[in-house]
């Protein structure tokens, strides 16, 4: 498929013979507009798009190992790994999961110094449906097979509902492992709940330990980094500013992008955009003392999940852009920043016709994870 610029040069006809000083400022004035007419709208690149793989089922994540192999998760259970020649295979060694709901096998993490200790990180539902949270796994790559795994984090306590499990991870400088979390729907108070696990961003090694008591962020529990969040389920890091991005599901409108800086509350349930499912207020409070202000909003409802600072080689123009899947839209939205504002949205890819689970840059290329009993792998080119 191609996507072609709707910036193009026109033409005009006229029925009478002007001076020449005319068609020179006429020439210039359209000349002007398509300029402008680019500028506006740069998103509107021309890309190719190719499906690498599209019979995956509910697939959740994509990252790639240093061969070249993606690996994928599926959320009922499989760690796929695709090989750059076609091929593909089930990864063993992986722990069992719930696939009720919204659970299953979630992301999928490459240690940043994968070419020295093989070490893979999977976030996953564990438990039952009337008890549950997000875990995270840790185990190191032999061939296809994860060898010496353990579960290295569990949020706590459980939830009663699969529902709103974040699962997203991040690795920052200095190898520690951001894990976002949800409130389990049903549990929104535990959001503010300094004690709770649940709806918050928290921080571990790459061992799974806290970070210990001098770098505690809040009170005695050592591994919550942020609080106050709904369903966080895009995490990402621009490398050029340090900045960490995090996007999360609001409830009826009220999706929102954030900033994420340490101790820091976001104000779920407090303040929120959005109204409940019922049309009943959860809060009179769109924002309040104490509370961070999103970066941006979504009413309605887009239904994001997946994120990433685009820094490919591919498309110059939306480099520093937030890339953001829609799940309810079926399309990737462009947030363009300026000054640490969003002062521009695109709509991209739309002609999927597909809910849009991941987007990722690997290896400079830009590649989309789309959602449901048969997703897809596709690989955005210029």
């Amino acid at each position: 498929m191609t996507a072609l610029s709707t910036a193009r040069p026109f033409a005009t006809k006229t029925r009478h013979h002007a001076p020449t000083s005319y068609w020179i400022k006429a020439f210039l004035g359209v000349f002007a507009t398509a300029l402008l007419l680019c500028a506006g709208t740069v998103g509107a690149a021309d890309y190719r798009l190719r499906t690498l793989a599209d019979d995956l089922r509910w697939p959740w994540c994509v990252a790639q190992l240093p061969d070249g192999s993606f690996l994928i998760t599926e959320r009922e259970g499989r760690l796929l790994r695709l090989y750059p020649d076609g091929q593909r295979s089930i990864i063993d060694g992986t722990p069992p999961t719930l696939f009720a709901g919204q659970g299953g096998y979630f992301d999928v993490a490459v240690h940043p110094k994968f070419a020295d200790n093989q070490l893979l990180y999977l976030s996953y539902a564990e438990g039952t449906p009337q008890a549950n949270g997000t875990a995270v796994f840790r185990g190191r790559l032999q061939g296809d097979r994860l060898v010496n795994g353990q579960r290295i984090l569990r949020v706590k306590p459980d939830k009663s509902t699969p529902q709103h499990y974040g699962g997203r991870m991040l690795f920052v400088p200095g190898g520690d492992l951001l894990i976002t979390s949800g409130e389990g729907f049903e549990h929104r108070e535990d959001a503010q709940d300094k004690e709770s696990e649940l709806g918050k961003v928290l921080r571990i090694r790459d061992t799974g330990e806290p970070r210990g008591v001098d770098a505690r962020f809040f009170g005695e529990y050592l591994r919550v980094w942020t609080l106050g969040h709904r369903n966080p389920q895009g995490i990402a890091l621009d490398h050029s500013s340090g900045l960490v991005y995090l996007h999360e599901h609001g409830p009826k409108g009220g999706d929102e992008v954030n900033v994420l800086r340490k101790g820091s509350n976001y104000g779920w349930p407090g303040v929120t955009h959005g109204v409940d499912y019922s049309g009943a207020r959860i809060s009179p409070f769109k924002q309040a003392p104490g509370y961070v202000d999103p970066l941006w909003t979504w009413v309605p409802s887009i239904a994001p999940s997946g994120l990433v600072v685009y820094n490919g080689n591919g498309f110059p123009e939306w480099r520093g852009s937030l890339l953001v899947g829609a799940l309810v839209d079926r399309e990737v939205r462009r947030l363009t920043l300026r000054d640490d504002e969003v002062v521009g949205e695109e709509r991209l890819f739309g002609e999927l016709n597909a809910r849009i689970r991941d987007v990722r840059v690997l290896g400079g290329e830009l590649y989309l994870l789309t959602d449901g009993e048969q997703g897809s792998l596709v690989h955005v080119r210029p």
